[in-house]
């Protein structure tokens, strides 16, 4: 008879479970509830930076990257809008269109790349908006 699978010892890395709630903070924070998944995300990366294991921290540290670069792209996008007429502007749609189908979707892909790095158990550096791997994480990509 097999044995069930609260015979095995578990096998995930130190800091797993806080790599994949900082990546689901962040999608969250791009797809479900903006703002209030950052401001979690915000408090969890100033109360654990410092005691992380480095798999936690590499991806604590990307997805708060990743999510003050989309809100950096987010702002830099409504000062388009309003520099081209406002919201009642012509080009409006075609900006928010161009802005959710480039910018934003690559976001979301990114952090879905993440969260599954994150499953696994394994550090991720995010391309191009990512902050460096800390040291521990050398071996772990």
């Amino acid at each position: 008879m097999p044995q069930s699978g609260a015979d095995y010892p578990s096998q995930d890395p130190a800091g797993t479970t806080m790599a994949v709630t900082a990546e689901s903070l962040y999608l969250a924070n791009l797809l479900l509830i903006p703002g209030i998944a950052f401001v979690i995300l915000l408090v969890l990366y100033l109360k654990r930076h410092d005691d992380s294991p480095p798999l936690a921290l590499s991806h604590l540290e990307q997805t708060f990257s990743a999510s003050l670069w989309a809100g950096i792209l987010l702002v830099i996008v409504n000062a388009f809008i309003v520099l081209l007429g406002g919201y009642t502007g012509p080009y409006t749609w075609m900006i928010v269109i161009i802005y959710f189908t480039v910018c934003h979707s690559t976001l979301i892909l990114i952090g879905m790349l993440g969260l599954a790095k994150a499953l696994a158990g394994k550090c991720y550096h995010y391309p191009l908006i990512g902050r460096p791997l800390p040291d521990g994480c050398r071996g772990m990509v």
